[in-house]
C-alpha cells in the first residue's frame, strides 16, 4: 500500500512546502471576510493532510498541520514570527499563583488531613514537597487522571495554600486586575478573531451529526470517494468480544485486532477499514450482527474520509488552543470570552454550552481533549470560573440525564467537572443562593427514581446488574450534593437561609419517600419463596448517611435555620404518621397501679419497616437543640408542647423490637434478606443515622413521658406485657409444659428488653444527650474496641464511623487511651489499651455485636484475674445528662422497673419453678449497679440543702405490698449471693452490696436525707467470712488430690523403666554416638584436619541409618542396598549472575563444559531434606501422575505443581520438588585403591597425566581410523606407547546396586533437562557436566549467603542444607560410574587442557573466561575416570591435591591480571613481609609474559591484599566441597564467626599460608604454564582495554535500591509510558526488583510470544532476567509479585509500611508509606536462598484462589 502512495505523497509535499505560513497570514490580514478565507484554506488543505490511507501517520500529519494550518494562525496572532512573538507574550505575562497541573493517570496526589477543606483538595508531588503540609498528617493516593493540583487556591486550604514555588507569584496580587492590560490592542483584536473562528470551527465539526457530508462552508470542489468504517468504544463489550468480532469482520490477524481494540479503548474510536462506501458498509454490518446478540451492538459508523480528517484536525486545534493560552493569561481570558459568549440562538448557544450538551455524543478522545481545554482555560481564570459554574448549574439537569443514559465511565463525562466547581465553598454558596442548586440536585435525583408504591414511597425493582449500573450513575448526584455541602458556612445571609431551607424541604421530600419503604411482614408456617429486594434501599441509605449528617451540621451552625428545620421536619413526620392510628384499636395497660392508653400493635404480625429517616433526622435535630442550648434560649419558638411522645417513640421502638425478635429466632422464615438488613442497621457504615438515632429518639420520647407509661408500652411492644402484669404468670407458664421454643424466645426477648433499658439510660456520650464533647465519644468507642483485643490501626479505623472527609478523629485521642507496639518481620503494629482505661469498660456497650460482647467479657475477666482483682464488671461511672434529657434516669427507680427487677430476681431465687436465664439476671444486676452509681453521683454532687430525689436504695430495701408480700430486692440479692448455681455472678452481687453500704454511709452522714436502716451490713460481713472459709477448704482438697495423682504417675514411670532396662540402655548409647558425629567424629579435637591429599585425615566411617517418610522403615545406607533418596528441586538460577543479557541461542548445540566467571546462568539444587525409599517415591510419583491424568478429564485447573514437568510435592512438608537425589556413602573411599608411599610432585604428576591423555587420544584416533579393518586393531595397540602402569582397556566394575544406579541416572538426567531446558536424554555427553556444574553452583550460592550474613563457613548449617550439600556432592562424585567412561575421560582431557595446553585442544577458552571453582569441581570429579585405569600406584588423593594446587595458582594469576590496581594511599606497610615480596615477584613475571601490557607495578602489600581478598570465596567454596566430598570434619576454628580464617582454611586445604610458595616450589613447570596462559589473544585484548573481564572478589548481587518514600516510586511509575503503544500511560506499571526495569504488566499491548504462548510483560521478563523466576513490585497496588514459570505466582507482602507498621496493598488507606529495611532484606534473602518457587508453592497450597489466576498474563 505504502509504495503506491509514495509518489503521490511526495508530490503533495511540494505543494505544501510552497505554502508559506507568513504569506497566508499576510493574506488573512488583508481579508475582508476573514472567516471565509480561513474556512476555504481549511477546506482545501485539511483533507489533503489528514486521513490519506488506512493507517494514520501521526508524526507526518502533525508536521504538515503545523506548517500549513497552525503556522499561519500563529503568525496572524503574533503579527510576527511566532518564534519571537510567543516568548515576548510570555515575558509580559505574570506567572500564575495557581498551579493547575492536570494529573496523569496513576500520578501520586497528596491531601493534607489537617489543612485541606475537603478530601478533594490535592497537591501534585512537586508542590507537596515544597509545602508546609509534608510535615502534617497527609494522605497519598494515585490519581485516576483528570483532576488538577489545587496549590495556590486559598479556598482549598485552611493554612499553607502556597508551596514555595507559587508563593513567589503572590507578592503583587493586590486587587483582581484584568490580564488584558498587558496585551496591545491589535494583538487582542487579532487573537479574538482567530480564536472565535477556530473555536467555532472545532465545536461545529466535532458536534456535526451527518456521516457523509461536510458543513456547507467546508465543502470541497473535487470530492474524493473514500470512507472509513469507524468503530466506537463502549463500556458494555469486553476486549475479547471486540477482538473476536474484528477478526471476523475485517479479516485481520489477532495482533492487529488487539491493536485496534487497544486504540478504541484508549481514544474512543478507531477506523478499522478504509475504502469505498460498500466495502466499509459490509464490515459494519458484520460487526453489528456479531455484537447484537446479548447486548446492544457496538457502535459503528461509516464516515467520509474528509469528515474524519476535519474532526482529527478539530481535536488538534483544541489541544493547540490549550497550549497557546499557556503563554499568557490575557490569551486565556480571550478564549474564555469567546467560549462563553452567547451565540445567535439565545439560551445555551455559547460554544461551551454546545460542547457540554453534546458531551455524551462525543467519543472518548474528543471528550478528554475538550475537558482538558476547559480545565486549562475556564477553571484557571477565576472570573470565568464563576460564569462557567453558573452555566454548568443551569444545564445541570440535562448534563446529569445525559450522563445517566450514557455508558461511559464518570471520568469521561463532563458531569465529572462538578468536583472542580462544587467543592469551592464560595462557588457552592453562590450557586445555592443564585441558582438554587441544592434543590435542583435533589429534584433531579428524585426524578430518576420514579418507582413508588401506593403510599408514595420508593419501590425498587429486582437488583439486576443493569439496575445496579443505572443506580450507580444516579448515585453520582448524591456525591455532587455532598460536594456542595462539604464546607459549612460561617456566616449566613438571609438569602442563603431561605435557599437552604428550600433545599431542606426538597430533602425532606426525598426522606419522606424513604420513610417506611421496603416494609416486611413475619412469615409464619412456610419459608419465604423469593428473597425480597433490600440492597437498593440500603445502598441509598448508605450513600445518604453523610448527607444527612452534613445537613444536620449546616442546621447546627445557625439558630434560626435550626428552629425552622426542626419545625419542618416535625411537620413532615406528622404527615407520615397520617393520623397515626393506622386503624388499630386503642387498649389500656396497667401495672403497679399505673395505667396508660396505647394502641394494639404486634411487630410479629403487622408490617414493619427498618427505614425511618424522617424520625431519625428529627432525633438528630432534637439533640442539636439541646447541644446548642436553643431549647433553653427560645422555648417559645419551638413546638415542644405539640410533641406527642408516644408518637415519636412508636416507629423506632418497633424497629428495635424487630431486631430483638430476629435475634430470638422468630423471623427465621424470612430468609437472609432480613438478616442482612439487621446486620447493616447495626453496621458501622449505617448505624450513625440508623441504630444510634433510634436510641436517641427513644431517649427523646422517654425524657418527656412518665417512665412507667413508657415501660408499659415497651412491654406491650416486646409482647411481654402478660408475663410481668400477671402475678405468678411465670409459674403457670413453665408448668403448662409449653413449647421449648416459646420459652427460649421469651427469655431472649426479656434479655433484649433489659439491654434496651440499659442503653437508654447508659448511652449518653453523644454531645447534646450527655454533657460530653466529641473527643470523649470517640475515646469511648476506641476503649471498647480495644477491650475486645489489641488492634492494628487499620482495623480500628474500620470499626469507627467515618465523617464526610473520611476522618474518624481517632489520631487525636488514641495516644491517651492506648500504647503502640511495633511490628516484627511479619505481622503489623498493634494498639493495646492502657490499663487505667479498663475502669471505663461497659459490658453492655451499644455498638458491640453479640460475638464482640462475649469476647470482650472474656478478655476483661481474664485481665482482672491476672491482676488478682475480683472479676465483677460493674457499670462504669457515667457523665451527667444534659438538662433536656435529665429525667431519663428516673426509669431506673420507677415502679414498673422495680417490679420487673423484683420479678426476675424472684425467679432466680426460686430457680426451679421458672423459665429464666442467667444473662437475664446479669442484665438486672447491671441495671441495679447503674442505679446505685447514679445515686452515688447525685449524692456526691448535690448542692447544700438540696434534696436528692433519686432514692433507689430506699426503694430496693422495701419489701413488697400486702397481697403477696414478696421480699425486698435487697433481701433477694443477699439470698442469691450464696446460691451455688450462680458462681459467676457472685463478685457482681458482692460489689452491689458493697456499693449499697457506701451509699447508706453517705446518706447517713448528710443531714438532709431520710434514713432507712436495715441489717444488711452485718449479714454481708458474716456471709463474706463464710465464703472465704469455704473457698479455702475447696482449694486445700484440690491440692491434696493433685499431689496424690503426681505420686501415682512417677511410681508408674519407675516401674516401666525397670521392666524395659535394655531399651533405655540402647537409647543412651545412640544419643552418645549421634552427638559425636556432629562434634567432628571420634577424632580428638586439637589435632589439625586436612581435607584432601595424601595427608588427608582419615575418619572412620559411621554407619548411617535413615527412615523412609512413606513406609516408616529404617534402613542402613550401603553400596549394595536399596536406594534411599531425598526430595529435591532443581532450577535454573541467575542469582549470582554478573551478566543477565547472555542468552543461549540453541540449547541443543550449546556446550556447558566451561562456566564463564560471570555465572550468567547456573543450575541450583535445593532439598527439603526428607528421605524416602526410591521405590516408595516411584510409587508415590506414579499415583500423583495418575491422579493428574484423571483430573484432566474432569476440570482444567492449574495445580501448584506441574506434573508434566516431573514436579510433585514432598509427601511430608508439601515442599515443591522435581526430582530426587540418591543418598550415598562417601564415594572416594569406594574408588580409592592402595597407596604407595612415594607420590609424584606436581611437575611429575602433570607430566604423567599429560602422557596418559596423549595415549588415550592417539588410541581414539587409531580406533576411529581403523574401524573397517578390525584385524589390524591389535597391531595398532602395541604401536601406541603406553605410559607405565596405564591400562586403557581396563573397565572398572560399578560398585553400586542396580537400584542406586537407576537413581543416579534419574537425578543426573533431571539436572541436565532443567539446566539446559532440553528434552531428557540420559546418553547425552553433557549430563555429567551439568551434574558437576549444579554441585559447584549450589556450593557457591551457599558460600555467598554465609558471607553476606557474616556467618562462619562451618557453623551450624540448617540440616536441610547440610543434607542437600552432602548428598549433592557425593552424587556428583559418583555420577561418572553411570556415564560412559570415554565421555568423562574426554571431558577431563579438555578441562585439563585449559590449564596445561595440549596440541589437540586449541578451542579452550582463555584463563580469564573460566570460573575456577567450576573447573576445580569438574576436574576433581572427572579424574577418577582416568585414574581407574592407572595401576602405577598414584592415589586419587594425590590427584585431588595437585588439581587443587594447579587451579588455585591459575586463580591467583586470574586475580592478578584483573586486579584494579589503584593506590589507596595505604603505603605505610610497604616494608613488606615475604608474602608481599613473593607476590611482587610473581607480578613481575606476569608483566614480562604479557609483553609489558600489564599496568605498572603497584606496592606488593596492595597486591597481596587483593590476592587474599580475591581468593577467599574460592577457598571457602573449596573447603565446603572437599569437606562434603571426603567427609573430613572442619577444624573448630572455622566454626566460629569473626576473623577471616585465611590461615585455618589454608591448613585445612593443605595449602601454604603464603600462597605464592606454590609458584616457587613448582617454578620449572609453572613459568611455562603462566607464559602459555598470558600469551592468549583474549588476555592481550583485555589488557589493551578492548574487552572486559570479571574482577575478584565478585560483588554480591543485591536487589535494587528502593526509595525511602513510596510516593517517589509512584511518581516514577506515573511517568512511565507503555513502550509499545506510543506514549500511552501504562495501567499496571510493575518494577522488576532484580534489575530495576519498569514493565507494562497485565495488558494486551505488551504481550509477547514465549514458547508458543502469549505471555505478559512480567512473565517474559522473568525468562530473560531471572531464567524463569522473578520478583516484582506492582507499583499501583503496592504489592510484591513472585512469578516462577508460566503457571506459578503469588502475591507477597510489600516491604513498605505506614507509620502504624502496616502494609497497604492496593493503596486503599493512603497513609504515607516508608521502606522497612528488614522486610526488604527478608525478600532479598528468599531470593538468595532460591526459595521463590518454594514460597509460591506454599502460598498456592494454602490459598486455592491463587491457583486460578492466569499468572502468565501479568
Amino acid at each position: 500500500m505504502a509504495s503506491e502512495l509514495e509518489p503521490e505523497v511526495q508530490g503533495l509535499d511540494r505543494t505544501f512546502l510552497e505554502c508559506s505560513a507568513e504569506e497566508t497570514a499576510g493574506k488573512w490580514l488583508q481579508a475582508t471576510d476573514l472567516t471565509r478565507e480561513v474556512y476555504q484554506h481549511l477546506a482545501h488543505y485539511v483533507p489533503r493532510i489528514y486521513c490519506r490511507g488506512p493507517n494514520p501517520f501521526p508524526q507526518k500529519e502533525d508536521m504538515l498541520a503545523q506548517h500549513v494550518l497552525l503556522g499561519p494562525m500563529e503568525w496572524y496572532l503574533c503579527g510576527e514570527d511566532p518564534e519571537f512573538g510567543f516568548p515576548k507574550l510570555e515575558q509580559a505575562n505574570k506567572p500564575s499563583h495557581l498551579c493547575g497541573r492536570v494529573f496523569k493517570v496513576g500520578e501520586p496526589t497528596y491531601s493534607c488531613r489537617d489543612c485541606a477543606v475537603d478530601p478533594t483538595c490535592v497537591l501534585c508531588m512537586e508542590c507537596f514537597l515544597g509545602s508546609i503540609h509534608r510535615d502534617h498528617r497527609y494522605r497519598m493516593t494515585t490519581s485516576g487522571g483528570g483532576g488538577f493540583c489545587d496549590c495556590g487556591d486559598t479556598e482549598a486550604w485552611k493554612e499553607g495554600p502556597y508551596c514555595q514555588k507559587h508563593e513567589l507569584n503572590t507578592s503583587e496580587i493586590e486587587e483582581e486586575e484584568d490580564p488584558l492590560v498587558r496585551l496591545s490592542e491589535d494583538v487582542i483584536a487579532r487573537t479574538y478573531n482567530i480564536f472565535a473562528i477556530m473555536f467555532r470551527y472545532a465545536v461545529e465539526i466535532l458536534t456535526w451529526e451527518k456521516e457523509n457530508e461536510l458543513p456547507a462552508d467546508l465543502k470541497m470542489v473535487e470530492k474524493s470517494d473514500t470512507y472509513y468504517c469507524m468503530l466506537f468504544n463502549d463500556e458494555v463489550h469486553t476486549y475479547e468480544q471486540v477482538i473476536y468480532t474484528l477478526q471476523k469482520a475485517v479479516n485481520c490477524t489477532q495482533k492487529e485486532a488487539i491493536g485496534f481494540a487497544t486504540t478504541v479503548d484508549r481514544d474512543g474510536r478507531r477506523s478499522v477499514r478504509y475504502g469505498d462506501f460498500q466495502y466499509c458498509e459490509q464490515a459494519k454490518s458484520v460487526i453489528v450482527r456479531n455484537t447484537s446478540r446479548q447486548t446492544k451492538p457496538l457502535k459503528v459508523q461509516v464516515m467520509h474520509s474528509s469528515l474524519v480528517a476535519h474532526q482529527n484536525f478539530g481535536l488538534k486545534l483544541l489541544s493547540w488552543l490549550g497550549s497557546i493560552i499557556g503563554y499568557s493569561d490575557g490569551l486565556r481570558r480571550i478564549l474564555c470570552q469567546v467560549g462563553l459568549q452567547e451565540g445567535p440562538d439565545g439560551e445555551n448557544s455559547s460554544l461551551v454550552d454546545r460542547l457540554m450538551l453534546s458531551d455524551s455524543k462525543l467519543w472518548k478522545g474528543a471528550r478528554s481533549v475538550y475537558h482538558q481545554l476547559f480545565m486549562s482555560s475556564l477553571l484557571m481564570d477565576l472570573k470565568y470560573k464563576k460564569l462557567f459554574a453558573v452555566r454548568f448549574a443551569k444545564n445541570y439537569e440535562r448534563l446529569q440525564s445525559d450522563y445517566v443514559t450514557d455508558d461511559h465511565d464518570r471520568e469521561f463525562s463532563v458531569a465529572d467537572l462538578s468536583v472542580q466547581i462544587f467543592t469551592v465553598p464560595s462557588l457552592a454558596r453562590m450557586l445555592i443562593t443564585e441558582e438554587n442548586l441544592m434543590t435542583i440536585i435533589i429534584k433531579t435525583f428524585m426524578d430518576h427514581l420514579r418507582h413508588r408504591d401506593g403510599q408514595g414511597r420508593f419501590q425498587f425493582e429486582r437488583y439486576t446488574a443493569l439496575q445496579a449500573f443505572k443506580f450507580r450513575r444516579v448515585q453520582s448526584l448524591i456525591l455532587d450534593l455532598k460536594y456542595v455541602l462539604i464546607s459549612r458556612p460561617a456566616v449566613w445571609s438571609d438569602e442563603l437561609r431561605h435557599k437552604f431551607l428550600e433545599g431542606f424541604d426538597a430533602f425532606l421530600e426525598l426522606l419522606k419517600c424513604m420513610q417506611g419503604m421496603d416494609p416486611i411482614t413475619r412469615q409464619v408456617g412456610q419459608h419465604i419463596e423469593m428473597e425480597p429486594e433490600w440492597e437498593a434501599a440500603f445502598t441509598l441509605q448508605m450513600k445518604l448517611t453523610h448527607i444527612i449528617s452534613m445537613v444536620q451540621d449546616w442546621c447546627a451552625s445557625d439558630e434560626k435555620v435550626l428552629i425552622e428545620a426542626y419545625k419542618k421536619c416535625l411537620g413532615v413526620l406528622m404527615q407520615c404518621h397520617g393520623g397515626f392510628t393506622d386503624g388499630e384499636q386503642p387498649i389500656t395497660l396497667s401495672i403497679c397501679g399505673h395505667s396508660v392508653e396505647t394502641i394494639r400493635y404486634c411487630v410479629s404480625q403487622e408490617k414493619v419497616s427498618i427505614h425511618l429517616p424522617v424520625s431519625r433526622l428529627l432525633a438528630g435535630l432534637h439533640v442539636l437543640l439541646s447541644r446548642s442550648e436553643v431549647a433553653y434560649k427560645f422555648p417559645e419558638l419551638l413546638p415542644l408542647s405539640e410533641l406527642s411522645p408516644p408518637m415519636l417513640i412508636e416507629h423506632p421502638l418497633r424497629c428495635l423490637v424487630l431486631c430483638a425478635q430476629v435475634h430470638a429466632g422468630m423471623w427465621r422464615r424470612n430468609g437472609f434478606s432480613l438478616v442482612n438488613q439487621i446486620y447493616y442497621y447495626h453496621n458501622v457504615k449505617c448505624r450513625r443515622e440508623m441504630f444510634d438515632k433510634d436510641i436517641m429518639m427513644l431517649q427523646t420520647g422517654v425524657s418527656m413521658m412518665d417512665p412507667n407509661h413508657f415501660l408499659m408500652i415497651m412491654l406491650s411492644r416486646f409482647e411481654l406485657y402478660q408475663i410481668f402484669s400477671t402475678p405468678d404468670y411465670g409459674k403457670r407458664f413453665s408448668s403448662e409444659i409449653t413449647h421449648k421454643d416459646v420459652i427460649q424466645q421469651n427469655n431472649t426477648l426479656i434479655e433484649e428488653m433489659l439491654y434496651l433499658i440499659i442503653m437508654l439510660v447508659g448511652e449518653r456520650f453523644i454531645p447534646g444527650v450527655g454533657q460530653v464533647n466529641a473527643t470523649e465519644e470517640i475515646k469511648r468507642e476506641i476503649i471498647h474496641q480495644l477491650s475486645i483485643k489489641p488492634m492494628a490501626h487499620s482495623e480500628l479505623v474500620k470499626s469507627l464511623p467515618e465523617d464526610e472527609n473520611k476522618e474518624t478523629g481517632m489520631e487525636n485521642v488514641i495516644e491517651t487511651v492506648a500504647h503502640f507496639k511495633k511490628p516484627g518481620l511479619t505481622g503489623r503494629g498493634m494498639y493495646e489499651l492502657k490499663p487505667e482505661c479498663a475502669k471505663e469498660f461497659n459490658l453492655y456497650f451499644y455498638h458491640f455485636s453479640r460475638a464482640e460482647q462475649s469476647k470482650a467479657e472474656e478478655a476483661q475477666r481474664k485481665l482482672r484475674r491476672q491482676n488478682r482483682e475480683d472479676t465483677a464488671l460493674p457499670p462504669p461511672v457515667l457523665p451527667p445528662f444534659c438538662p433536656l434529657f435529665a429525667s431519663l434516669v428516673n426509669i431506673l427507680q420507677s415502679d414498673v422497673m422495680l417490679c420487673i427487677m423484683g420479678t426476675i430476681l424472684q425467679w432466680a431465687v426460686e430457680h426451679n419453678g421458672y423459665a429464666w436465664s442467667e444473662s437475664m439476671l446479669q442484665r438486672v444486676l447491671h441495671l441495679i449497679g447503674m442505679a446505685l452509681q447514679e445515686e452515688k453521683q447525685h449524692l456526691e454532687n448535690a448542692m447544700e440543702e438540696h434534696v436528692v430525689t433519686f432514692t433507689f436504695t430506699q426503694k430496693i430495701s422495701k419489701p413488697g405490698e400486702a397481697p403477696n408480700n414478696s421480699p425486698s430486692i435487697l433481701a433477694m440479692l443477699e439470698t442469691l449471693q450464696n446460691a451455688p448455681y450462680l458462681e459467676v455472678h457472685k463478685d457482681m452481687i458482692r460489689w452491689i452490696l458493697k456499693t449499697f453500704n457506701a451509699i447508706k454511709k453517705i446518706r447517713e452522714s448528710s443531714p438532709t436525707s431520710p434514713v432507712a436502716e436495715t441489717e444488711g451490713t452485718i449479714m454481708e460481713e458474716s456471709s463474706r467470712d463464710k465464703d472465704k472459709a469455704e473457698r479455702k477448704r475447696k482449694a486445700e482438697i484440690a491440692r491434696l488430690r493433685r499431689e496424690k495423682i503426681m505420686a501415682q504417675m512417677s511410681e508408674m514411670q519407675r516401674h516401666f523403666i525397670d521392666e524395659n532396662k535394655e531399651l533405655f540402655q540402647q537409647t543412651l548409647e545412640l544419643d552418645g554416638s549421634s552427638s559425636a558425629v556432629l562434634d567432628s567424629g571420634p577424632v580428638v579435637s586439637g589435632t589439625t584436619f586436612t581435607a584432601l591429599g595424601p595427608a588427608q585425615t582419615q575418619v572412620s566411617e559411621h554407619r548411617q541409618f535413615v527412615t523412609c517418610i512413606l513406609c516408616q522403615e529404617e534402613q542402613e545406607v550401603k553400596v549394595e542396598s536399596k536406594a534411599m533418596v531425598l526430595a529435591a528441586f532443581v532450577q535454573r538460577s541467575t542469582v549470582l549472575s554478573k551478566n543477565r543479557s547472555k542468552f543461549i541461542q540453541d540449547p541443543e548445540k550449546y556446550d556447558p563444559l566451561f562456566m564463564h566467571p560471570d555465572l550468567s546462568c547456573g543450575t541450583h539444587t535445593g532439598s527439603c531434606g526428607h528421605i524416602m525409599h526410591a521405590h516408595c517415591w516411584q510409587r508415590y510419583f506414579d499415583s500423583v501422575q495418575n491422579k493428574e491424568q484423571r483430573r484432566q478429564q474432569r476440570l482444567r485447573l492449574h495445580m501448584s505443581y506441574d506434573v508434566e514437568n516431573g514436579e510433585f510435592l514432598c509427601p511430608l512438608c508439601e515442599c515443591l520438588s522435581n526430582t530426587v537425589i540418591p543418598l550415598l556413602l562417601p564415594p572416594r573411599n569406594i574408588f580409592s585403591r592402595l597407596n604407595f608411599s612415594d607420590q609424584p610432585n606436581l611437575t611429575q604428576w602433570i607430566r604423567i597425566i599429560s602422557q596418559q591423555i596423549k595415549a588415550l587420544q592417539s588410541l581414539r584416533k587409531e580406533e576411529n581410523a581403523s574401524i573397517p579393518a578390525s584385524s589390524e586393531n591389535s597391531k595398532n595397540m602395541e604401536e601406541v606407547e603406553l605410559p607405565q602402569g596405564f591400562r586403557p582397556d581396563f573397565h572398572p566394575q560399578n560398585p553400586y546396586s542396580e537400584n542406586i544406579k537407576e537413581m543416579l541416572t534419574t537425578f543426573g538426567t533431571a539436572t541436565y533437562k532443567v539446566g539446559l531446558k532440553v528434552h531428557p536424554n540420559e546418553e547425552d555427553p553433557r549430563v555429567p557436566i551439568m551434574c558437576w556444574g549444579s554441585c559447584a553452583y549450589t556450593i557457591q550460592s551457599i558460600e555467598r549467603i554465609l558471607s553476606d550474613e557474616d556467618k562462619p563457613l562451618f557453623g551450624p548449617l540448617p540440616c536441610r542444607l547440610d543434607d542437600c550439600l552432602r548428598s549433592l556432592t557425593r552424587f556428583a562424585a559418583a555420577h561418572w560410574t553411570v556415564a560412559s567412561l570415554l565421555v568423562v575421560q574426554r571431558h577431563f582431557c579438555k578441562l585439563f587442557a585449559s590449564l596445561v595446553p595440549n596440541d589437540s585442544h586449541d578451542d579452550v577458552p582463555c584463563i580469564l573466561d573460566i570460573d575456577m571453582f567450576h573447573l576445580l569441581v569438574s576436574l576433581v570429579l572427572a579424574f577418577p575416570a582416568l585414574q581407574c585405569q592407572d595401576f602405577s600406584g598414584i592415589s586419587l588423593g594425590t590427584g585431588d591435591l595437585h588439581i587443587f594446587h594447579l587451579v588455585t595458582m591459575a586463580h591467583i594469576v586470574q586475580i592478578l591480571l584483573t586486579s584494579c590496581t589503584e593506590e589507596n594511599g595505604m603505603d605505610q606497610e610497604n616494608l613488606t613481609g615475604e608474602e608481599e615480596l613473593a607476590t611482587l615477584t610473581l607480578y613481575k613475571i606476569l608483566h614480562q609474559c604479557t609483553g609489558s601490557a600489564l599496568k605498572e607495578i603497584p606496592s606488593g602489600w596492595h597486591l597481596w591484599r587483593s590476592v587474599r581478598a580475591g581468593i577467599m570465596p574460592f577457598l571457602k567454596c573449596s573447603a565446603l566441597f572437599f569437606h562434603y566430598l571426603n567427609g573430613v570434619p572442619a577444624p573448630s576454628d572455622i566454626q566460629v564467626s569473626g576473623a577471616s580464617h585465611f590461615e585455618h582454611l589454608c591448613n585445612y586445604l593443605s595449602l601454604p599460608t603464603n600462597l605464592i610458595c606454590l609458584f616457587q616450589e613448582n617454578s620449572e613447570i609453572m613459568n611455562s604454564l603462566i607464559e602459555s596462559w598470558c600469551r592468549n589473544n583474549e588476555v592481550k585484548q583485555y589488557l589493551e582495554g578492548e574487552r572486559d573481564a570479571v574482577s575478584y572478589p565478585r560483588e554480591s548481587n543485591k536487589l535494587i535500591d528502593l526509595p525511602e518514600d513510596y510516593s517517589s516510586l509512584i511518581n516514577q511509575a506515573s511517568n512511565f509510558s507503555c513502550p509499545k503503544s506510543g506514549g500511552d500511560k501504562s495501567r499496571a506499571p510493575t518494577l522488576c526488583l532484580v534489575c530495576g526495569t519498569l514493565l507494562c504488566s497485565q495488558s494486551y499491548c505488551c504481550q509477547t510470544e514465549l514458547e508458543g504462548e502469549d505471555v505478559g510483560a512480567c512473565t517474559a521478563h522473568t525468562y530473560s532476567c531471572g531464567s524463569g523466576a522473578g520478583i516484582f513490585l506492582r507499583v499501583r497496588e503496592c504489592q510484591v509479585l513472585f512469578l516462577a514459570g508460566k503457571t506459578k505466582g503469588c502475591f507477597y507482602s510489600p516491604p513498605y509500611l505506614d507509620d502504624y507498621g502496616e502494609t497497604d496493598q492496593g493503596l486503599r488507606r493512603g497513609n504515607p508509606l516508608h521502606l522497612c529495611r528488614d522486610r526488604f532484606k527478608k525478600i532479598q534473602k528468599l531470593w538468595h536462598q532460591h526459595s521463590i518457587t518454594e514460597e509460591i508453592g506454599h502460598a498456592q497450597e494454602a490459598n486455592q484462589t491463587l491457583v486460578g489466576i492466569d499468572w502468565q498474563h501479568l
